[in-house]
């Protein structure tokens, strides 16, 4: 990368990060794969299930994972968890929301969590793991940051935006060079 060599400073991880033994670490990351791969599948899943309702194709998410099963790329026996969770539950919204995979992530997010902050202090790159916690942070909001997008748009281009607290759509003299709409 061209970049590489103009970005030669080393990381400074924090004083926990460092004393991190290598068993503890090898376990922190296993945990925090597990319930990353936990997320991949119920977001895959989710995906799966919108294009079934968008295309009328009728999709049963619990038959799907024993067909993966059988299959010749996809064999985990993970899969198996996840028929039983559609299998007792077709209607489930989500993966995350049958009662076992909830335990497993309430077991494995603290390590996740640090998994996600060593690598971001050392610089190491963890996109997929980093990105199924942020999918999972997501989901268990009530409300998202679209607030802070709507905000940006506003100071930007005036497009306004909502509040939580009434209806309708304002705009925000942000600086002496806006104007007020409402």
């Amino acid at each position: 990368m061209a970049a590489a060599p103009l970005f030669t400073w080393e990381a400074r991880p924090s004083a926990a990060a460092a004393a991190v033994a290598r068993d503890e670490l090898v376990d922190l990351v296993r945990q925090a794969m597990y319930a990353a791969k936990i997320c991949s599948y119920a977001q895959g899943m989710n995906l799966i299930r919108a294009a079934g309702e968008t295309k009328s194709w009728g999709l049963n998410l619990g038959e799907i994972a024993r067909i993966w099963k059988g299959g010749c790329i996809i064999r985990a026996v993970f899969l198996d968890k996840i028929r039983q969770a559609f299998e007792k539950s077709p209607e489930l919204p989500n993966l995350l929301l049958d009662e076992g995979f909830r335990a497993q992530i309430g077991e494995k997010i603290q390590d996740w969590r640090t998994v996600v902050g060593y690598s971001l202090q050392l610089g190491i790159l963890s996109p997929a793991i980093s990105a199924s916690l942020a999918y999972f942070d997501a989901l268990r909001r009530e409300r998202l940051p679209a607030n802070l997008i709507q905000a940006q748009r506003d100071f930007f281009g005036a497009h306004t935006f909502e509040r939580t607290d009434k209806a309708g759509s304002y705009h925000t003299m942000w600086t002496s060079d806006h104007h007020s709409t409402r």
